[in-house]
């Protein structure tokens, strides 16, 4: 089977999470992430980027699949149910829009620049090495630390469930993956309206 170019946005992710690392202003980056999905979604009726350009379940195929890092189970049932993918899509909003409060705050001169990135929304982890000069504001440098978090945790959850079970487990309760299939049952709606 030929090779597409889509098939190495996975590079994209790996790349990504190291950058982030030791600038954590590429953190900005994560936002293509967060918007392409929906707006293919939105524009397509579709979940063309879930199925076709999603770098971290390229990823977490390639090491789960091809190094062999996963067990290959089936993903438990309640893990597949929509009680628990809605309640983990709310649970990641309410941490996201947490997040855009704490930058909010930082902009407003409230609060000040926590440099901290936050793995698995608890524990804190010391990051002032990702973070260096003052030519941006410092709410920019908060979001960023926020979105790395979300974007570090996310993968890491994604990687446990790899391990655990098939190798693009993470994509049965990925939020971007549950809000684009929410939109496409609107748009299928509408297209039959």
């Amino acid at each position: 089977m030929k090779k597409r170019w889509y098939d190495y946005l996975w590079i994209l992710s790996l790349s990504y999470l190291i950058l982030g690392f030791f600038n954590i202003l590429f953190a900005w980056l994560g936002l293509f992430c967060f918007f392409t999905p929906l707006i293919i979604s939105v524009v397509k009726g579709t979940k063309g980027y879930c199925n076709r350009y999603c770098g971290r379940g390229q990823l977490f195929g390639l090491l789960g699949g091809r190094f062999g890092l996963s067990r290959k189970q089936d993903i438990p049932g309640w893990m597949k149910s929509k009680a628990f993918r809605y309640g983990f899509l709310i649970f990641f909003f309410v941490m996201f829009f947490q997040m855009l409060w704490n930058t909010y705050l930082v902009f407003a001169e409230a609060a000040e620049l926590k440099q901290v990135v936050t793995l698995l929304w608890t524990f804190r982890v010391p990051w002032q090495w990702a973070y260096h000069g003052e030519l941006f504001h410092p709410g920019v440098a908060q979001f960023a630390f926020g979105f790395y978090s979300v974007m570090l945790t996310s993968t890491i959850l994604g990687l446990f469930t790899m391990i655990l079970f098939k190798p693009r487990s993470w994509c049965v309760y990925c939020p971007m993956g549950t809000m684009t299939q929410l939109i496409c049952k609107v748009k299928n709606k509408e297209r039959l309206l």
